[in-house]
């Protein structure tokens, strides 16, 4: 599989920048996504994957392998949706924060 484009990384930003707290770090040529200090999810081969938990199985969204070995994520297709968007990751990070 080919790695994430640069062009891509900044599109996503881009398209997220509504959400203030969004911050995107490099690991390994692809880019892990955190929303207010949580890791919520990555750009994995010019796709944006979010950690499934409980409460954004509702949104029901393709489960995809973002590398060989990891566990499924949730493939979100149409990030030009603000409002969903932004409901599945504030959702996401308030899920993630209880289990911290």
């Amino acid at each position: 599989m080919e790695k994430t484009t640069k062009e891509f990384k900044e599109y996503v930003l881009e398209v997220l920048n509504f959400l203030s707290g969004i911050v995107c770090k490099p690991m390994m040529g692809e880019y892990l996504l955190y929303y207010k200090g949580t890791l919520f999810g990555g750009i994995y081969n010019n796709r944006v994957l979010i950690k499934r938990t409980e409460s954004n199985k509702c949104f029901q969204l393709e489960e995809q392998i973002p590398y060989k070995g990891a566990k499924p994520m949730y493939f979100l297709k149409d990030l030009e949706e603000k409002e969903t968007v932004e409901k599945l990751i504030v959702e996401t990070v308030k899920d993630l924060q209880k289990k911290l």
